[in-house]
């Protein structure tokens, strides 16, 4: 298949078509069934068209945007298991985390939420095992 930017010779109208191959063109030309949408000229004409060659940059942005959309993927599946295996404790993960550490709570569950990275180095410091990871939020592309 070839795409072909045709002129229309008589009132400058410009549109694109496909045809199966440049003879294609040629022979549908010649039985004059390639007409103008507007007037319904018959004068018309292919105009040399430029190559979709991908570029490096295009090719390593495609690249890119696939492993982007991988490890996105890879974070989405992440998160899904948390939501449903930890409770959620929100802005009080501190709290909620020495609680548990110093035996003042009981959980079965493991608890994730919110916290400042002092706060996570904090209760490192104190042996509390914390992990982050970074949180996709459903709005995001």
């Amino acid at each position: 298949m070839i795409k072909y930017q045709l002129n229309c010779k008589k009132c400058g109208n410009i549109f694109d078509s496909w045809f199966a191959s440049s003879k294609e063109f040629e022979k549908l030309k010649k039985m004059k069934l390639i007409v103008c949408s507007i007037c319904n000229s018959l004068k018309i004409e292919k105009s040399i068209m430029s190559p979709g060659i991908l570029s490096i940059s295009k090719l390593k942005e495609r690249k890119t945007s696939a492993k982007v959309n991988e490890v996105r993927s890879k974070i989405k599946e992440f998160q899904n298991y948390i939501e449903k295996n930890f409770d959620y404790v929100g802005e009080n993960f501190t709290h909620e985390a020495r609680s548990i550490h110093y035996g003042e709570k009981k959980s079965k569950k493991g608890i994730y939420g919110k916290a400042s990275s002092k706060d996570i180095k904090e209760l490192k410091e104190e042996g509390i095992e914390t992990s982050q990871i970074p949180w996709v939020k459903d709005t995001e592309n």
